[in-house]
């Protein structure tokens, strides 16, 4: 088995605000939109952060793109079929 990830560690809060900021384009009402907390629940994980070195080493494995950049590429795509 091999993880296949990007590499860094990504924050919920920081992948909202990245969605949030794709869909505010098409949808400006969306960017005043804030986050509902809520508390952690038991099996919640609080922090992750996948290791690639396996594929990395052993496929040659080597992300191109960020979520930031696969967020830019397929965002288009989403709002055109579901807005």
């Amino acid at each position: 088995m091999y993880n296949v990830a990007f590499g860094e560690r990504t924050t919920l809060a920081g992948l909202y605000d990245l969605i949030r900021e794709k869909v505010a384009v098409r949808i400006p009402a969306v960017a005043e939109v804030e986050p509902v907390y809520r508390d952690f629940r038991a099996g919640d994980v609080r922090h992750s952060l996948a290791d690639i070195g396996k594929a990395q080493k052993l496929l040659g494995y080597n992300p191109e793109y960020s979520i930031k950049d696969g967020l830019d590429m397929a965002s288009e795509w989403y709002l055109q079929h579901f807005t």
